[in-house]
């Protein structure tokens, strides 16, 4: 690849998971500058300096942007209007993965395994006549998620209905849409796939938390988790799961990297819970410590996204 490329990591935006995308964008920038290119810029996104980027006039752009604003299709959009290439994938498949509530419909139209799940919408029911809707149709525990958050912000895990009406009340403070999802136990892993037509699995990921769930701080606190590379599953279901997996990669039309996420039940083996177009590459992130287990470095990884960011014909 030529060393002489213009690159620029966005990074940073104003989404709240800001925090984790300084650290990824800083991790991506350091990476390839040690790899060797010699024209790499660091942009800190905000509403007010698309102008600025877009008179960078990059060659390509490394997408480091967490959340909404970042993974929702929206910078993906912009970029493609200005002709620059960028890593990752496109507007529709960023925007549908957002909102877990649309790669959920979709997941159902294809029949790839998932949760139970209803949407509730602010504008159209109470919070009484939400309590009932959840408590007839899902029961507990059932998983209350604002669909169109990431890091695992605005997820409460609901165990009996006395605490239902707050936790329906935190989730809609996020936004109109409310997930909620039959509570599934089991392994909870993560499958990282890189690539645009030909894709490299790399190897699935048990995440064990130290607290009740994957959450914000358990991601992004040393000694809250561990990654245990391969996870502790079945041949058959590990098996399954690469099946499930490259064919959401592929339904979803994905490319460059994504991440997809697991629950495996003993019985009825994965199910698949959400998808991450723009996966954390900070220090404690999954798909860095996959890649380190199937022979790539950090800087390795990085410049493979890149590749396909430039490599990928764009609809």
């Amino acid at each position: 690849m030529n060393k002489e490329l213009k690159i620029v990591v966005v990074y940073g935006g104003i989404s709240t998971e800001r925090e984790v995308s300084l650290k990824s964008g800083r991790a991506v920038y350091e990476a390839l500058c040690n790899y060797g290119f010699s024209n790499v810029i660091l942009f800190d996104l905000h509403k007010d300096n698309i102008d600025e980027l877009l008179s960078i006039k990059p060659d390509v752009a490394y997408l480091a942007l967490h959340g909404k604003w970042g993974e929702d299709g929206c910078i993906q959009g912009v970029l493609e209007l200005a002709g620059i290439a960028y890593t990752g994938p496109g507007v529709a498949a960023s925007a549908i993965c957002m909102n877990k509530i649309y790669t959920k419909n979709i997941f159902k139209a294809a029949n790839i395994p998932t949760a139970d799940y209803i949407e509730i919408r602010k504008d159209e029911m109470n919070i009484e006549d939400a309590c009932s809707l959840i408590i007839k149709n899902i029961g507990f525990p059932s998983v209350l998620k604002s669909p169109c958050q990431g890091s695992s912000i605005g997820v409460e895990i609901v165990k009996e209905e006395s605490k239902l009406k707050d936790a329906i009340k935190n989730i809609f403070s996020y936004g109109n849409q409310l997930l909620v999802e039959k509570f599934v136990s089991g392994t909870e892993i993560t499958l990282p796939i890189i690539g645009n037509e030909e894709l490299l699995v790399l190897p699935d990921i048990e995440i064990v938390s130290e607290r009740k769930f994957y959450d914000f701080k358990a991601k992004y606190m040393s000694g809250l988790c561990q990654h245990i590379i391969p996870s502790r599953i079945s041949e058959e279901n590990r098996k399954k799961a690469i099946e499930i997996g490259i064919k959401v990669y592929q339904k979803l039309n994905l490319c460059g990297i994504s991440r997809i996420d697991f629950i495996v039940d003993e019985n009825e083996g994965p199910i698949v819970i959400e998808v991450n177009t723009i996966p954390g590459m900070t220090e404690m992130s999954l798909v860095p410590d996959a890649a380190r287990v199937a022979g790539l470095s950090f800087a390795e990884l990085v410049v493979k996204i890149l590749e396909y960011g430039i490599d990928i014909k764009r609809n």
